[in-house]
């Protein structure tokens, strides 16, 4: 896979969807960079995680990075995204591997990812991310 966003084939809903997979790619490349400041610009406000261990909230979630509890030293979309675009909200989904440290522990993920964004003042910010492990074949 390219890590050029601009190489993504156009979606069915133009450049709204062509919008949407750069910040697919750009929001990987800030989970990397570990600044809570770059990761806090693609959540909106009230933005929520949900995982197995439930539901983490923007704030819970920027300060375990903002601490150095939480690292990622990578993290790669698996192909390109599915992206459906419904006039002001859109849902991303997309395979994620990544590797990342808790609390020093190293974690090797597999994701499904789902991704809610919305958008606001001509910007698409997300208000939900779900994941679940990929099944492993």
């Amino acid at each position: 896979m390219s890590d050029d966003a601009s190489a993504a084939p156009r979606g069915p809903d133009g450049a709204p969807h062509d919008r949407l997979a750069a910040l697919a790619h750009d929001w990987a490349a800030a989970m990397v960079s570990n600044d809570p400041a770059r990761i806090a610009g693609f959540m909106a406000e009230d933005w929520v995680i949900v995982s197995e261990s439930g539901i983490s909230t923007r704030e819970q979630f920027l300060a375990y990075v903002e601490s150095g509890e939480l690292t990622h030293s990578a993290f790669r979309l698996v192909g390109e995204p599915r992206i459906r675009v419904y006039g002001d909200s859109a849902v991303l989904t997309a395979r994620v591997t990544n590797t990342a440290h808790y609390r020093g522990e190293r974690f090797d993920a597999d994701e499904w990812t789902t991704d809610v964004f919305v958008r606001r003042d001509d910007r698409w910010l997300c208000v939900l991310s779900h994941i679940t492990g990929a099944a492993r074949t």
